[in-house]
């Protein structure tokens, strides 16, 4: 029992599980930070529609009720993307600094912002990862730091960095279940002879870790989903990526078996997939840690 409060052991055992999954992913010939380059004009899509912006507005107002300002705040948006929190942060007064490494989504993101002044939203095309935090001047030097389904975040130590740059406070969103994705669970069972099951995935390394360590935080599960309708070329790129995150080999056989499938199963050659899940979000208060 003495375990469950160690937590040395806790970030150990995260990062070994993190390290073997990135191995992995990378053996599959996939990068983590560039796997869904392919999906920028989709996700784009996706976040400006009226669902995507719905969804954008219950998180926010979220933040706000639990005490965070926009207004003439300073905002650090790791892993941007094509700009879905980044922009309305500047609609509603903030300063916006975006790290994203994609460069699709960073054509994107540009031309969302380009409405806003010129210093606005400043765009940062490096890897956090890569980022000195001291040398870059962005040691406690952001009211907000906000990181939203990134792989940025993927052990205790990453988690620390990004507290770093924190004043006030910090967010991290993190899926509780892989995703639950319909073609995903079609083409599983295919491939492996198993039914898919969903596994947990690290968001209860992060909340238990930042109990151990006395962070005062707020956290919220929510179950979410969405429908899109994608090409079947599309579909097979996608399912194909699933197999790498899966820890699956992405070989020709494995894009033969998904392929004829796709082909056999959708002779239009369009496919609806339903994506959805519990997703966890956690705002850290930074500026309550000395209150006591």
């Amino acid at each position: 029992m003495n375990d469950f409060f160690n937590a040395a052991l806790w970030e150990k055992a995260w990062k070994d599980e993190s390290d073997v999954k990135i191995d992995r992913m990378k053996k599959s010939g996939i990068d983590p930070t560039r796997a869904f380059d392919h999906k920028a004009k989709t996700f784009n899509e996706q976040s400006l529609s009226e669902e995507g912006k719905k969804r954008t507005k219950r998180i926010m107002n979220w933040l706000e009720r639990q005490g965070v300002q926009f207004e003439n705040s300073s905002i650090l948006d790791i892993g941007a993307a094509s700009g879905v929190f980044a922009v309305p942060f500047a609609e509603r007064g903030a300063r916006v600094t975006a790290v994203e490494t994609s460069p699709p989504l960073i054509e994107l993101l540009e031309e969302n912002i380009s409405n806003f002044a010129e210093d606005q939203v400043k765009i940062v095309p490096v890897p956090f990862e890569d980022i000195d935090v001291e040398a870059k001047g962005w040691n406690q030097a952001f009211d907000f730091v906000f990181v939203s389904m990134s792989p940025v975040v993927h052990n205790w130590e990453s988690v620390e960095k990004v507290l770093k740059c924190a004043r006030k406070f910090c967010y991290i969103s993190m899926p509780v279940l892989h995703t639950e994705h319909s073609l995903v669970k079609e083409v599983w069972p295919l491939v492996t002879g198993q039914p898919y099951h969903s596994k947990l995935t690290e968001m209860g390394y992060l909340l238990h870790l930042l109990y151990l360590k006395g962070y005062a935080y707020e956290s919220l599960i929510t179950r979410e989903g969405k429908t899109t309708e994608v090409s079947r070329e599309a579909a097979l790129q996608e399912a194909m990526t699933w197999l790498g995150h899966h820890r699956l080999p992405v070989d020709e056989r494995n894009r033969k078996i998904i392929a004829d499938y796709l082909e056999q199963a959708y002779p239009s050659g369009k496919i609806v997939i339903q994506e959805g899940g519990r997703f966890g979000k956690v705002l850290i208060r930074l500026q309550d840690q000395n209150m006591y």
